[in-house]
């Protein structure tokens, strides 16, 4: 018989202090950049990081790392992710291999999208979670480590709590009068009179402690078919939601469809749909037609842009097998690139010949991309990255969609749920799983990993990682500079691109000079200041010379990286 929610045991006492105690560092000054042999794990929350990084220590490998800082960031960044959520994982085996894990969450049978209610928060929003069964597979067939060591930190950080980071404090507070509609929000993210929780309040969270004990105990089963199943059911019948206990126990975790491309003689790899990586690989197969060494910079993230505006033209379009090959493929997007418009002193190259790229101006995409409809672009989800020494790596990317997801918790049970239906991710049909901008990625040099990346952000995960990835082989920038060098972002309006924004502000954005060269290319442009408008990466670049990782984390975010520390001498030694 399967432990109870409330299940605990001495042996798994004892690993919860075994592990726990060296995870009290102080969040607010955490490095954001790390270095070392031995691997990096990099979170949006450095309590995260630091769980993955001691998987590392205790002899685990990036699985084990990921899947610890992945539960554990559930629980210290609620904001942007849950294990009521989704997630998409992609993995790079010691061997070289390449697979991938989705946890999308999906539409429960039974959910009539022609009747249900258009909602952008509540019970009705509310699909199957696959955060859990993600995380399940990533351990079992790829982890190392015992799960109830794994999840030890995120357990330990919602039974003892942990101070809210200024970031965290705001944006739940952002969120407050929704919560408030919630019984089981209210009880775990308001105060006893109402108001929101500060930066440094302690977040106690004893019902995600529970339910998360039984996880680490019961595995896939006590989430989605134990009792916590039927709590979530029994809720959400009460509530107007669609999830029933039929549907969880149905839900699986997948096998991503993985997508290639090359960009500069490096190999390109992310995840196909429901996840974004065959769009971030059109937009860099378009922007390879050109040199940048002819441009300035101004210039080149002008190409970089419309590049991007034009690959997303593909975002809804229905996906399948032949669409993925088309969208990856040179042939089309060496056609796509001719729409480019850039100034007069950039080139592209045709059948090796250089040519000059026509015209300026944005006007010209308004009939390519007029009615796009991509979803909100809210700044939320989370994204963690892990790697060890032995050569695997991790990039996860884990969301509940808009800030605080549903608003909604089951009370007893201490997680938010994500947004899946009602009209946010678009409108699914029974059994599919919704498409979003997530987009785990990687950049290889002989089969020999050189970035491993994804991003927060909405539909700017995808611009974000593009620009990361041009950063660092087309500028040659280490990674850490390539994530603080400033961003442009395609604006879509009704009738099609309506500019760009770009980032801007006093420290590492676009200067009021450089804005005005936008401008005077023929562009429309919004200057957006920074802090995380335009994505957060939280990557590894590998430097083959020195066989080292270099784990960075999104300067615009309160993240860090962490690499585990070295082995002390032994005991009498």
């Amino acid at each position: 018989m399967k432990p109870g929610i409330r299940a605990y045991s001495t042996t798994v006492l004892a690993v919860l202090a075994f592990a726990a105690v060296p995870l009290r560092l102080d969040a607010q000054s955490a490095p954001q950049v790390a270095r070392s042999a031995d691997g990096v794990v990099v979170a949006a929350q450095p309590l995260a990081a630091a769980a993955g990084a001691r998987m590392l220590e205790l002899g685990g490998n990036a699985a084990d790392a990921a899947v610890a800082a992945a539960f554990a960031i559930s629980v210290v960044e609620p904001s942007m992710n849950s294990i009521g959520g989704r997630n998409q994982i992609l993995i790079r085996t010691p061997d070289g291999g390449v697979a991938g894990i989705d946890g999308t969450t999906s539409v429960p049978l039974g959910y009539d999208p022609a009747t249900a209610p258009r909602a952008a928060y509540g019970y009705p929003t509310v699909g199957v979670p696959g955060s859990v069964a993600g995380l399940m597979r990533l351990h079992e067939e790829y982890g190392s480590l015992p799960l109830t060591t794994i999840m030890a930190p995120a357990i330990d950080y919602a039974a003892h709590g942990f101070r809210l980071l200024p970031g965290e404090a705001r944006r739940q507070a952002g969120s407050r009068d929704q919560v408030a509609e919630s019984e089981g929000a209210r009880r775990y993210y308001l105060k006893a009179d109402g108001s929101p929780y500060r930066p440094g309040d302690r977040l106690v969270q004893s019902d995600m402690a529970a339910t998360l004990r039984a996880i680490s105990l019961g595995g896939d089963d006590a989430f989605y078919r134990g009792e916590i199943a039927g709590r979530i059911a029994d809720d959400m019948a009460a509530n107007g939601g669609f999830l029933t206990r039929e549907a969880l126990a149905a839900y699986e975790a997948e096998d991503s469809r993985i997508v290639r491309g090359s960009y500069r003689g490096f190999e390109i790899v992310g995840s196909d749909i429901p996840a974004s990586g065959a769009i971030a690989i059109l937009a860099l197969q378009i922007a390879e037609a050109f040199d940048p060494d002819g441009m300035s910079d101004e210039a080149w993230a002008s190409v970089i842009a419309q590049s991007l505006a034009l690959a997303m033209t593909e975002y809804r379009r229905d996906g399948s097998d032949s669409s993925a090959v088309r969208v990856t493929s040179k042939a089309f997007a060496r056609e796509l690139s001719g729409q480019v418009r850039v100034p007069a002193e950039a080139t592209m190259e045709v059948d090796g010949e250089p040519r000059a790229a026509a015209g300026t101006g944005s006007s010209w995409l308004a009939g390519a991309v007029a009615g796009l409809d991509l979803p909100p672009e809210d700044g939320h989800t989370t994204h963690l990255s892990a790697a060890d020494g032995n050569g695997m790596a991790i990039a996860l990317t884990q969301t509940i969609g808009p800030g605080m997801g549903a608003k909604v918790a089951t009370p007893g049970l201490g997680f938010l749920y994500a947004v899946t239906l009602g009209g946010y991710l678009g409108i699914s049909e029974p059994g599919e799983r919704a498409r979003s901008g997530i987009t785990p990625f990687m950049v290889l040099d002989d089969g020999e990993p050189l970035l491993v990346l994804g991003a927060a952000g909405g539909i700017r995960i995808i611009s974000a990682v593009v620009q990361a990835v041009t950063r660092v082989v087309d500028d040659g920038l280490a990674l850490p500079a390539a994530l603080a060098a400033p961003r442009v972002h395609p604006d879509m309006g009704p009738d099609g691109l309506a500019g760009f924004s770009v980032e801007a502000g006093p420290e590492d954005g676009w200067s009021g000079t450089s804005v005005e060269e936008f401008r005077e290319m023929g562009f429309e442009i919004t200057p957006t200041p920074r802090q995380g408008a335009f994505g957060r990466i939280h990557g590894l670049q590998y430097d083959a010379a020195t066989r080292t990782w270099i784990g960075a984390a999104d300067p615009d975010w309160e993240g860090a990286a962490v690499a585990p520390r070295p082995a002390g001498p032994t005991r009498g030694g």
